[in-house]
Parts: structure tokens; sequence; C-alpha cells
């Protein structure tokens, strides 16, 4: 048994954020930091970009090294999960048999792929990207000389991973149950732009089609994908890209306020005292998404609640209030979207999609409420002062792109 001032559960952005900035700010207790992984905190976007294209080696991912850990107190244990939380003794259980006392929880264990609730699911072959050890194993089965690959869903991880495969000139097929990509994230004329160039990439996109089970060869291997209506497509690889589950079962098991992950109010605080949840897993009411409680699935959401939550303990109450913020590479598309936009928002193009450099301004009541930008950075940097503004603009100006967003204020 050993004792932590703060104890941080997750080795992701969130919790190496929630580390750093404690220490940033002076706070001299105790910092245990407790991943499920091997390694030290790493960057996870790249895992889908440059690290599965073998673009960026694994030391690059490092959001620090190990001696900068070491320096500031900060006590990373790898190799470990939480299994169980005992908040009336400030308690916590951990997979190796350990037990951790704490004064403060700081929850940002974040999420596991959603695995597809099928037949066939835990074939040799498929895959998930979530951690290095998935990309790892992926790239070693490509290395062996795996090449037809099927992604199943079309969102961002998916069609990310897709742009990559082509990039290494493996032939590809995107299955997504909707009738258009980025069905979940994006208005149509995104997903319009993004369906025809993975198919000029050369991507297979089959859309409108539903997994009935996957097929293994009797070795154990995956060997083709069966749809729901009879067809079939071979493969030697699978990745699958539906979401996540919230990994809050121990939280929840303890008492902790949850459905779609666990509750957390505007300071990122629970429902049990002195414990906090970031990142991925923490439902929250997001002043923009109008209040609805949401979870969102960004590094920029489990930086600024980390940071929410580290300017609370060092004596700074600061709500939890800041413009939802992602970006997605795909080929030479850089796509950066600010805002929360919903199905029922009017969209506004921006620029000509056919000059791969436009934007979908999303307008809710008049107002600006979300921007996805593809080539567009400074539309990107200038729509974010709309939003925060409430800004009601000219259709027609916010339609012209020789128009500076910043002028609409």
């Amino acid at each position: 048994m050993s004792f932590a001032d703060v104890l941080i559960v997750g080795g992701g952005h969130g919790g190496a954020q929630a580390a750093l900035a404690l220490k940033q700010r002076g706070f001299e207790g105790r910092v245990v930091l407790v991943t499920r992984e091997a390694f030290l905190p790493y960057e996870r976007p790249p895992l889908s970009k440059d690290y599965l294209a073998g673009s960026r080696p694994f030391e690059k991912l490092l959001i620090r090294p190990e001696t900068y850990w070491a320096e500031r107190n900060v006590d990373i244990r790898t190799g470990c999960a939480a299994v169980a939380i005992h908040p009336q003794l400030r308690s916590v259980e951990l997979s190796d048999g350990n037990r951790i006392d704490y004064h403060t929880l700081i929850w940002a264990a974040g999420g596991d792929p959603r695995r597809l609730p099928c037949e066939g699911a835990d074939l040799d072959g498929v895959h998930s990207i979530r951690t290095r050890g998935d990309v790892d194993r992926i790239r070693a089965q490509i290395d062996g000389g795996a090449r037809r690959v099927v992604v199943i869903g079309g969102g961002y991880i998916g069609l990310e991973a897709a742009a990559v495969f082509r990039g290494l000139g493996l032939p590809v097929t995107v299955i997504e149950r909707e009738t258009r990509v980025l069905s979940r994230v994006a208005g149509a004329e995104l997903s319009t732009f993004y369906e025809a160039e993975h198919r000029r990439q050369g991507v297979d996109l089959m859309l409108g089609h539903t997994v009935e089970r996957l097929l293994g060869d009797g070795n154990g291997n995956v060997r083709a994908v069966a749809l729901e209506d009879g067809g079939e497509v071979e493969v030697d690889l699978v990745i699958v890209g539906i979401g996540i589950v919230p990994a809050v079962g121990p939280l929840l098991a303890a008492g902790a306020a949850g459905t779609n992950g666990v509750d957390v109010d505007d300071l990122c605080r629970t429902s049990l005292d002195d414990t906090y949840a970031i990142g991925d897993c923490a439902a929250h009411a997001n002043p923009y998404a109008d209040n609805k409680v949401i979870r969102l699935e960004s590094v920029q959401n489990a930086t600024d609640m980390a940071n929410t939550v580290a300017k609370h303990l060092t004596g700074e109450r600061v709500p939890y209030n800041v413009v939802p913020w992602f970006w997605s590479n795909q080929y030479d598309l850089r796509l950066q979207t600010v805002g929360f936009s919903s199905e029922d928002d009017e969209a506004v193009v921006r620029g000509d999609p056919d000059s791969r450099s436009f934007s979908v301004v999303y307008l809710r009541e008049g107002r600006v409420a979300a921007l996805d930008c593809v080539n567009a950075t400074r539309d990107y940097a200038q729509g974010r002062r709309l939003i925060e503004a409430r800004s009601e603009p000219d259709r027609d100006a916010l339609a012209d792109p020789e128009v500076a967003l910043k002028s609409l204020l």
C-alpha cells in the first residue's frame, strides 16, 4: 500500500496533462499516475496517422521523457489498471494486487474500442486503433504480407487509417452502415467531399452496408467480411473503428452517477467526494452544445478539463468553458473543426470544394455554431471568434471566401 496526494488513473492526454499542470502550478504534493499500458504517456492522434504510416518513431510520441516525470516527483506506474475504488476509504485497488490510498482522485481512463457485435469479432487479424500495441500488431501483420484491408466504420479514425493504407499501396475497402461517412460528426456537404476524395484515391466505399459476421479460414484468421445483404469481401486485415465504450466501470460500481460515461459538473467533479473525471469518459453539460450533456472524444477536451481540475486543486475556481476543436489529416487534406454542430444546423459552404480549400459554416438559429475547415486555417482561426461572440452574420457575406470572417464580428 502507498499514498498519493493526487492519484491519476489513465496515461492518455488528460492524465498526463493533469500531472503536468499540477506541477506547473506549484503543487508540491505526491502525484501518482497509473496506466494500463507498458509505456509512459504518449500522444494518441498520430497512432492513426504518422505512427501507422511508419513515418514517426514512438520516441517522438512521448509527451515527456522519463527524466522529466522523475524530476517533478510524478510517480508513473505502467502496466496496471484500477480495478476497484473504495471512496469511503479513499483507496484504489490495482490489477497488480497493490493498493493506493489517495486524498484526491482524477479519473482519466478514457475508453475501450467498441467491439463488433457479431460472430468472428475475435478472429486474428481484427484490430482497433487505440493504443501503440494495436498499431504495432497492425504493422507486424502488414510486414508479414497482409494486403487486403477492410475498415469497418466511416468516422475519422477509419478514414485516417484508410488514407494511410492507400499511401502504403494497399487495397482498401471502407464499410459504413450509414449512407454517408462522418454522419455523426459533420454535415452532408463535408461527407460528400470526403467520399469523393477517398474514391479518387482508390478506396472502395461501401455505404449503407451492415456487417453480419466475420469469417475465418479454419486457423483462426479472418478471411472475409460477410454483409447483411449476402455479399462478402475478402480480407487479410480488418480495422474496426465504430467508437468507444467509456472506461468507467470501477467509478460507477463505487457509486458515481453516470450512464454514458460518468457525470461531472463544470469543475469536472463527479458525485463522489474529491473525485474528478476528465476526457473521453466525462459527460458534461457543454455550453457550445446548448448545454446538452455530452462526451467529447478529443485531445482538446482532455487537456482543457485537466487544466480545469489542476486550477481547482491549486486554489483557482475556473469552470470548464472552452470552444471544442478537433483536427484530422487525410492525404494532403487538413481538416480543422471548431465548435459543435448538430444535424439540425443550417450549413453554409464557404468557397469551392473542388479547390480543395473551403469551409462549411454551421448556423444554429442564425448564429455561428461551428465550422469545418478543409485546408483553410484562416477560416478556422477567425471562425472561433464568431462562435465565441455568438455572431449572426449575413449569409451571403459568410459564403464569400473573399470576405474575411473577422470582418463579420
